[in-house]
């Protein structure tokens, strides 16, 4: 009896010891003590040692601690191949030691498995989860890492990033979403300060910001800076030339580009990402030796946020000012320029075995998208119907109509195409927010400018019925962190609200009856969805639509993960 406790106490302590060495390998990560010095220290203390103290190790000066609070030093330097012709700063640089630079390379901080946030088999089911098929919607991220050892040896960050974004898509995963999302926004917070980032931690920022709607703005920024650092842009030389090497950095530096224009553009936001010259030269850069189809269809999407910047760059975010009468010539071009885009791109894809049809009719909906957006610049400053209102101009009314037949063709798409209706489970966040724009854009329309131009209103609000019935299908097994199922959700309340009480949405907010009362909150949601460019004015869709209240004898739609 006495062994047999004897052998159970020796193993609780084991498993003790094994948690408080992940915990202070973790801490040790934190503090940028080297690894090597602390795995050192920690097999020289014997099992029956007591516990050192936190302060012990706070107050222990390293090479690392030390250096690290040193300010950097600074050479003038003259490259002996460079010509007067060079960048500007490049003659100044920073002094760069292993005892200097005070930083952990970002490959070593520990992941979620040595944490022990997550078992070995957990990782490798979200990884699948990724890896399988969310990484085929984005042309292959994660390029040539096809194993969940392969990124563990390379990031952290990717780690986390793969198993965060894994998590929220996982039916039987999904409890671990929390606790990944908490150890990926840790790590991207200390990559963001490290000199030390690298090519695949700007990987794991694009992923977590193609599909973490709460950090999204955030990590694009940092992955935006930390490509620029690494000189990613000027891969497009080498690629040209047949070097594999610049071919990486050129491809990575599209990815970002789209990934930036997603949460810029659309948003209202100038976009980071202006490199004009590897925009130019997508075409040239398909011609490559190393571009595969997951290329072509990267290239595409280069192509199409290359014409909408430019919208965004001629219309400007001034949603109350009325479009220029002598701009419909330019927003023309770029209607021509978008459906010769469609043209170009609609019949080039190839099912893919991972992801379908997608290849194929992505290219609609994002050519619908885009025709969307650019369209609803005709209501700018247009009087509503409890206002004055005058009559579009016919040229202005031509555009106006398109931008309705867009919305109307993306929602018609989701109701009738299954296949399309899957895909949402794994698309990235813009898909979400442009449907979510789609529907508000036609309630508003049709229920505010039905006088300015002609449209079936009846048809409107049949079709934003059907589309909020299949939203509501599509995210009853989501995870509820996943942001389609807080759209479904505002969707369906908003439309409660057109059905119940129509004339709410006839009348000036000022005249609503008295014994309706609103909160600020509910306010300023009303307000703001008048804005037909409200991915410009509202940043976060929460604040707008999902906090409406829901009518009475209604009953919200629950959720499980």
């Amino acid at each position: 009896m006495l062994l047999e406790d004897d052998v159970a106490w020796k193993e609780a302590m084991t498993q003790k010891i094994q948690r408080l060495e992940e915990s202070m390998d973790r801490v040790f990560a934190r503090i940028d003590v080297a690894e090597s010095q602390h795995q050192g220290q920690a097999h020289s203390v014997p099992m029956s040692s007591p516990p050192v103290p936190a302060a012990t190790v706070n107050d222990a000066p390293t090479a690392s601690s030390t250096s690290s609070q040193q300010p950097p030093r600074w050479q003038v330097v003259m490259d002996s191949q460079g010509g007067p012709a060079s960048i500007p700063a490049s003659c100044v640089s920073e002094i760069r030691t292993t005892a200097s630079s005070g930083n952990m390379p970002a490959s070593q901080y520990p992941d979620l498995i040595t944490l022990g946030v997550l078992s070995l088999g957990q990782a490798l089911s979200l990884f699948d989860i990724y890896h399988l098929r969310l990484d085929h919607f984005l042309y292959k991220i994660l390029g040539d890492l096809t194993s969940l050892d392969a990124i563990r040896k390379r990031s952290a960050l990717l780690t986390a990033a793969v198993c965060t974004v894994g998590a929220l898509h996982s039916q039987s995963l999904g409890q671990l979403y929390d606790v990944c999302y908490r150890e990926y926004k840790s790590l991207a917070t200390t990559i963001t300060f490290s000199p030390t980032a690298n090519v695949d931690d700007v990987r794991a920022l694009c992923i977590g910001a193609f599909w973490l709607h709460e950090l999204s703005w955030a990590l694009i920024g940092t992955a935006v800076r930390i490509a620029s650092d690494l000189k990613l842009h000027h891969g497009i030389y080498r690629a040209l030339n047949g070097d594999r090497e610049g071919y990486l950095q050129a491809r990575l530096y599209y990815l970002v580009y789209v990934c930036d224009h997603h949460f810029s553009v659309a948003y209202g936001r100038p976009p980071m990402s202006r490199e004009r010259l590897i925009v130019d030269s997508a075409t040239r850069f398909l011609e490559t030796e190393h571009t595969t189809e997951d290329d072509t269809r990267l290239v595409s999407q280069v192509k199409v946020w290359a014409i909408t910047g430019q919208v965004f760059d001629t219309c400007g975010v001034d949603v109350d000012t009325p479009i220029p009468l002598q701009y419909l010539p330019q927003l023309r071009r770029y209607s021509i320029e978008l459906d010769i885009w469609y043209a170009d791109w609609n019949e080039t894809f190839r099912p893919n075995r991972n992801v379908g049809n997608y290849p194929q009719k992505g290219v609609g909906m994002h050519w619908n998208f885009a025709k969307l957006y650019l369209c609803s610049h005709a209501f700018r400053g247009v009087s509503t119907a409890q206002e004055k209102s005058q009559p579009l101009p016919s040229e202005l009314e031509e555009i106006a109509n398109t931008g309705v037949l867009s919305a109307m063709s993306i929602l018609n798409v989701i109701v009738s195409d299954h296949e399309m209706r899957s895909f949402l489970h794994g698309l990235p966040l813009y898909f979400d927010t442009m449907i979510a724009f789609a529907v508000v854009f036609l309630l508003r329309v049709a229920t505010k400018y039905a006088n300015t131009i002609r449209i079936d209103t009846d048809k409107i609000l049949l079709l934003v019925s059907q589309i909020v019935a299949a939203l509501n299908e599509i995210t009853h097994y989501m995870h509820p962190q996943h942001l389609l199922v807080a759209i479904a959700e505002g969707l369906q309340k908003l439309l409660w609200k057109c059905q119940e009480q129509p004339h709410i949405m006839q009348e000036p907010m000022q005249q609503l009856p008295a014994t309706l009362e609103h909160s600020p909150t509910e306010i300023a949601w009303m307000e703001n969805i008048t804005n037909f460019d409200f991915l410009t004015n509202v940043p976060n869709v929460d604040d707008w639509v999902f906090h409406y209240p829901v009518p009475n004898g209604a009953h919200p739609t629950h959720y499980s993960s």
